[in-house]
């Protein structure tokens, strides 16, 4: 190891600019800080951002639950009024309706494989 010695007697190497005040490592620290500002901001954004998404996608899912549960009311409703008319004395009106879809059905799927 060998120091070489400039002028008044300081050795010569990183010392000697370390002394004025701002050092090669303090501008590549300042560097890193601005980088790592950077990067926080962007992640700051991106998290508001997917933060106003959750918000807006439980707003659908709940306005979806709504619609579900007024369908299920309405659902409940038919298949209500389905089991009092099978009840009645209208089951052969059924059976006929039954038989009525079963044959349009056929008809649709003869007249698609004929294509």
């Amino acid at each position: 190891l060998t120091v070489v010695f400039v002028g008044d007697g300081a050795p010569s190497g990183n010392y000697g600019y370390t002394n004025s005040g701002y050092s090669v490592y303090e501008e590549e620290n300042e560097r890193l800080t601005e980088s790592l500002r950077n990067k926080v901001s962007a992640i700051k954004s991106l998290s508001i951002e997917i933060g106003t998404e959750v918000k807006n996608q439980n707003k659908m899912l709940s306005e979806m639950d709504n619609d579900f549960d007024s369908t299920g009311g309405l659902l409940g409703a038919t298949m209500g009024r389905l089991r009092t008319l099978s009840r009645g004395s209208q089951t052969k009106l059924l059976c006929y309706m039954m038989l009525f879809s079963l044959f349009v059905f056929f008809v649709i799927y003869w007249i698609i494989k004929l294509r």
